[in-house]
This record gives C-alpha cells, structure tokens and sequence, in this order.
C-alpha cells in the first residue's frame, strides 16, 4: 500500500498511468480515493492520475487532534503535491477536495494547469445545517457513523441512486463504506463544518476552471455552487443530471465525459 509522510502524517495514495500531464484527484467527506474508480480507468489511459486518502480518512492516518481543519488538509496536499513531483497539475476536488483545490488554485497558482469543483462551494457552512451536522457528528464520534447511517446517505445521495431497485448492490457497498468510518471520522468532519469561507480568494484564481454540480445534491445548493463559479472569471458550469453530492459514484459517465472534455481542451491549448 503506497503512503507518504508529509506534513506530519502518512498519506495513503494510488497512482495510475503514464501520460506526461497529471491529474490529481481530491474527494469528499466521509470517502476515500475510491469514490474516483471509475475516473482513474477513464483517464489513466491519456494522464498521470493520483488519487489520496485526507488526513483521518479511509486509509491515510488519523493524528489525534480534535480537528482536521481544511488549512491543513491544504498544506498535506500541497506537500503530497511536491512529494510525488506532480506539478503542474490538473486537480479535480469534490466537496471538501473542492475547498483544498480553491486555495491552491488561489494562492499557488503556479502549481496547476486547471482546476475541477465537483459538488463545493466557496462559501462556509451554512448556519442553517450546523445544529444537525453538529449533532450527526457527535454521535459518530461516540458510537461511531452506523447510528448515523440512515441520516447521512440523504445527504451524500440524490434520489435517483437512492431509490433505484438496479443499484441495490452500489448503496449496499456504500453504506458499507460510510460504516466503516471509525469514531476519529469526527475529527475530519469537524474539520470540515468549521472551515473558514475562501470567497474573498477565488479572484486570484488563474487557471481553466470547470464547475459541476449535480441537480439532486443536497448538501451544495445549486445557489451555492453558482455562486462560486460566477464568482471565478475562467470558469465554465456544467449540471450533472440524476446525481447528488457524491456524483462521481452516482452518474460517473457524465461526470467522467466532462472531465475528460475539459481536461483534454485544456491540455491540447
């Protein structure tokens, strides 16, 4: 199993491909790498593809402290980054991978070809969610997320997987991946509804950016994610039908085609 100790902590990844350009894969809350199976066989045929474990997350270890806060998952990125020589890059973020690849794109400019937010927004985490996050992640971090499990999959799934009967067996592995969360996911989830807003910072971004969002995701408001890419002047929206917050597991042909269309204009200009 591939790990880098960077900033203080070893770092599960995976790597795929050969192409001279590099894609990096950043995923969301509660997920791991594997929520990008179906993008790195897409495109690790054309690209150098590498996907990681957040800090606390999946595979990668979890330092005890009470939060894993998003500056810091930005500077383990920033390190893994440098530690696999994989900039230039292009970095694709969904959710809190978004909220990483924001403030590189913003402050390290230098260090991408292009960026993709998939499922985020640039905003803090709403007032109006806090109370119920709050309460969801206490709970995990005492009895861990299975209590929670039947709460959370709302949040992270759209109706069309949800209430699917031919993807029975897709929401069984991914509740059982949800489950399997320890009790320390408190800290990353923590982490992540106490993040600072980086609205102020998407002026500075430079690079080719591809916002999507997906037309049943209940955590990121279609307001929300609009927001941000208005608020991005190289940017292009794309709507993803029949997909929630976790779009890469839920329509992944749609969400792989848009990358891949944007990922190879990108490359060839």
């Amino acid at each position: 199993m591939p790990t880098a100790r960077v900033n203080g902590v070893e770092l599960y990844y995976q790597e795929q491909g050969r192409g001279e350009q590099t894609v990096v894969l950043s995923h969301g809350l509660l997920w791991s790498a594997r929520m990008y199976e179906a993008q790195m066989r897409a495109l690790a045929a054309d690209y150098r593809v590498i996907a990681w474990d957040h800090r606390g997350q999946g595979r990668s270890a979890c330092p005890n402290h009470r939060a894993h806060q998003i500056e810091t998952c930005y500077h383990d990125a920033l390190a893994l980054l440098e530690h696999l020589d994989a900039t230039p890059c292009h970095f694709v973020g969904l959710s809190m991978g978004g909220f990483v690849g924001m403030r590189i794109a913003a402050r390290h400019p230098q260090r991408l070809r292009s960026l993709s937010l998939l499922a985020t927004a640039a905003d803090g985490e709403p007032t109006a969610n806090m109370a119920r996050y709050r309460l969801l992640t206490a709970i995990a971090g005492r009895l861990g997320t299975r209590p929670v499990a039947s709460k959370v999959m709302p949040i992270m799934f759209g109706p069309s997987f949800l209430n699917d009967p031919a993807r029975a067996s897709e929401r069984e592995r991914w509740r059982g991946e949800l489950i399997r969360n320890s009790r320390d996911i408190h800290r990353a989830v923590t982490g992540v509804i106490e993040r600072e807003h980086c609205s102020d910072e998407l002026a500075n971004i430079r690079c080719p950016v591809l916002v999507l969002h997906g037309d049943e995701d209940n955590a990121i408001s279609r307001s929300r994610a609009l927001a941000t890419y208005e608020a991005i002047g190289n940017a292009r929206f794309v709507a993803i039908e029949a997909a929630g917050h976790s779009m890469t597991v839920e329509n992944p042909d749609a969400v792989t085609r848009a990358l891949r269309e944007f990922l190879d204009e990108v490359r060839s200009t």
